[in-house]
């Protein structure tokens, strides 16, 4: 309940143009997320939880994973959507997001 609280009244004060940006980047990240299946988001979401306490066939896995995401596209695209200007390499990738 505090948590929803406090991130009302964070949202509240931050300007249209970030929260649009954050809605973006929010939209994009689903996209990214839904290259995964079921059992790979909940596989996922508990090796992130382990944090650094993963074994080398779990960090094996993690990158698997995370490949599965598109992690450098989404990366590129969420740092244009933030950026002033365009950002070198998210140009080919910017016609098929907008």
């Amino acid at each position: 309940m505090l948590k929803r609280l406090i991130a009302k009244r964070a949202t509240r004060q931050l300007p249209l143009f970030k929260l649009l940006a954050v809605a973006e980047i929010a939209l994009m990240a689903r996209k990214h997320f839904g290259n995964l299946s079921p059992a790979d988001r909940g596989r996922l979401a508990d090796l992130v939880r382990r944090g650094r306490n993963l074994t080398p066939q779990e960090r094996a896995e993690l990158r698997a994973l995370t490949a599965k995401l598109d992690a450098k596209a989404f990366a590129l695209a969420a740092a244009d959507k933030l950026s002033p200007v365009p950002v070198p390499g998210a140009d080919k990738r910017r016609a098929g997001h907008h």
